[in-house]
């Protein structure tokens, strides 16, 4: 075997090895992005079962500071990890693409409707601050139904194309 061969050779072990590595983190990132998915959840409803409780509002303001802690990890990770790729062209995978076409300006809404929130309830300090606090998580609660349709459709077709790479060809 020529000298030539065994480069060639080597080349081509350094890019499956480097593909095998980017699996590995996508289905890594994919599998953190619905634990968190999974503790939003949780967390949201914690938060509502409070309403129905005679709690102080103490109580209420931390669950809700941990809520709105969680709502913000998730959905950075979903933008940083997953959205901003996309977002940024980088994304060569036609389907996975199209897919990001269609539900893309759904996970948008839903991301802008979460800052908000964010931004309405992240000085809440007594009482009065969390007046709408309900209504608004209901607003919440049905933004992530649309976002979890929407993002599951993507992160179905990243998977999809992690476990069959020939579909990328």
């Amino acid at each position: 075997m020529s000298e030539s061969q065994i480069d060639k050779i080597a080349q081509i072990a350094e890019r499956i090895s480097a593909e095998e590595n980017r699996r590995t983190r996508q289905t890594h990132t994919i599998s953190s992005l619905l634990e968190e998915r999974q503790q939003v959840l949780v967390s949201m409803c914690e938060l509502a079962e409070l309403e129905s409780s005679e709690v102080p509002a103490e109580t209420v303001i931390h669950n809700l500071r941990n809520f709105n802690q969680q709502l913000v990890d998730y959905t950075a990770m979903g933008h940083f990890e997953i959205y901003e790729r996309i977002i940024d062209g980088k994304e060569r995978r036609g389907n996975i693409k199209m897919v990001a076409d269609r539900v893309y300006p759904s996970i948008s809404e839903t991301t802008q409707l979460f800052v908000d929130f964010n931004d309405k309830y992240e000085g809440a300090d007594e009482a009065d601050s969390i007046l709408d606090l309900y209504q608004d998580l209901s607003s919440i609660g049905e933004a992530m139904a649309e976002r979890i349709e929407s993002e599951d459709m993507l992160l179905r077709e990243i998977s999809d194309n992690l476990e069959s790479p020939s579909k990328s060809l």
